[in-house]
């Protein structure tokens, strides 16, 4: 979850909202990789989750972490976070603990920049009795047991969720993803890369299924992580199909993010309670929450932050589609989307692999991606073969950009844990579902080990 923006003006006019997406233009020399990763938390001895405060607990990390330079971000007198060169940690509502990394040229760095972070966090955690661990959701733990965090946007979305879908809770408590953020050159350049990551957004999900137990129990899905964001709020979530329609460009985009229901609005260190109020209505100075005030360029940013698509823009493009895993799970998710979109013959080939599909195809495939993974397939279509094909097309665009490590290896050596979930059809939440019902003799208490890092 996104911190307050801050830095933007008076919005002169609603022309001024797709203004703002467009000034993310940038020449290729100057795209970037983020790459962002969430985790749970948990006490080695009781397998609880980790609570906020404590001897052991978030804060207790958080204060840790200072030593490594990381300088502490505060909300109300409370510590929520932390920055540090461009990047910053930050807390989900059930404590799940964040990395957003800065942006950076290469997934070898990036990579590293995972690798220290898990360093400094193994580092703070070793006498602790705290763990973390990947997984697309917790396993076992209920509504109940999870800590809620100090934060106040959280506290009014925990409330309005359950107003508008039925798995909302569970999304911001209980769920962890992987994503990565990435850069587009032009409005024409923004609408491919937005169309080919839309329509393989369940190749992805497939991929990095990682989330079959819930509630202590195998659940009937790979990924439940995404069955959940298909029963949120149907009004921000989704596969967008007004992304593929002719003329489709950063004012279409801001028009659907105008008419998405506010959460908040926030002045002076607090959350102002905007919830189902409409940010059109602030424009004119009518939200009742404020009224005869109008937004800053600040406020819509904070406001592009509270739609939740599988694919999302703001100055950049984020990739939402993965469960979060194991540590080649966090470098493999920016090495398959930088190689896809940033060699320009790999991105033309993955629009020509998925022009073809319907809007039907499209959601039809997430709901199999959550389904079957890699065994799913709609209209046709089948999950595996087109993972094979955007694989070869991922490794093939990460040759073409040839950007080498210390000891002379390309970014490929990323995708190696994709090639052997394609070459086997296996994902994650097999391999788990095999060892819950052979090694582990349906003991769901082992997975805290398997999977910690």
């Amino acid at each position: 979850m996104s911190i307050p923006q801050s830095g933007g003006g008076p919005i002169e006019n609603r022309a001024a909202l797709a203004d703002y997406l467009a000034s993310g233009c940038k020449p290729a020399s100057e795209w970037r990789i983020g790459t962002e990763h969430e985790k749970f938390g948990f006490l080695t001895d009781s397998h609880a989750p980790l609570p906020y405060d404590g001897e052991r607990s978030i804060h207790a990390l958080l204060k840790g972490l200072q030593r490594f330079g990381w300088a502490p971000v505060e909300e109300q007198g409370k510590l929520i976070g932390l920055s540090r060169d461009g990047a910053s940690v930050s807390l989900e509502p059930g404590g799940q603990f964040e990395l957003s990394g800065a942006p950076l040229a290469t997934v070898h760095e990036t990579a590293a920049e995972t690798a220290c972070h898990l360093a400094e966090v193994a580092a703070v955690t070793a006498d602790m009795g705290v763990a973390f661990m990947g997984l697309g959701a917790a396993p076992e733990w209920s509504q109940n047991e999870m800590p809620v965090m100090p934060k106040g946007r959280y506290r009014l979305m925990t409330e309005y969720m359950g107003r508008v879908g039925t798995h909302g809770t569970q999304m911001m408590y209980r769920t962890s993803t992987v994503q990565v953020n990435l850069d587009f050159g032009s409005e024409a350049d923004m609408v491919k890369k937005f169309r080919v990551s839309l329509a393989l957004q369940p190749v992805a999900t497939a991929l990095f299924a990682n989330s079959p137990f819930f509630d202590g129990r195998p659940n009937g899905h790979m990924s439940w992580r995404s069955r959940i964001w298909r029963d949120l709020d149907a009004s921000r979530t989704g596969m967008l199909p007004f992304v593929f329609e002719e003329g489709f460009g950063f004012e279409r985009y801001a028009e659907w993010v105008l008419d998405v229901p506010m959460y908040f609005v926030y002045r002076d260190g607090n959350y102002v309670d905007a919830r189902g109020q409409s940010f059109g209505d602030f424009l004119d100075g009518r939200l009742p929450a404020l009224p005869g005030e109008t937004p800053t360029l600040s406020d819509w940013a904070d406001h592009l932050t509270t739609v939740f698509p599988e694919v999302r823009i703001k100055k950049f493009m984020e990739m939402r589609g993965a469960d979060a895993g194991d540590r080649a799970q966090l470098a493999a998710l920016p090495a398959f989307w930088v190689g896809l979109l940033y060699d320009q013959g790999a991105l033309d080939a993955a629009w020509d692999l998925v022009k073809g599909w319907d809007a039907a195809t499209r959601e039809d495939l997430r709901i199999a991606a959550s389904v079957s993974a890699l065994r799913g397939e709609a209209n046709g279509v089948r999950l595996h073969d087109v993972a094979r094909e955007a694989l070869a097309l991922a490794e093939g665009g990460l040759k073409a950009r040839n950007r080498l490590d210390s000891e002379g290896r390309d970014e490929t050596v990323f995708l190696a844990t994709l090639r052997d979930r394609v070459a086997s059809g296996k994902v994650p939440a097999d391999r788990l579902l095999d060892l819950y019902d052979g090694e582990w003799g349906r003991d769901l208490s082992r997975i805290y080990a398997s999977q910690r890092y």
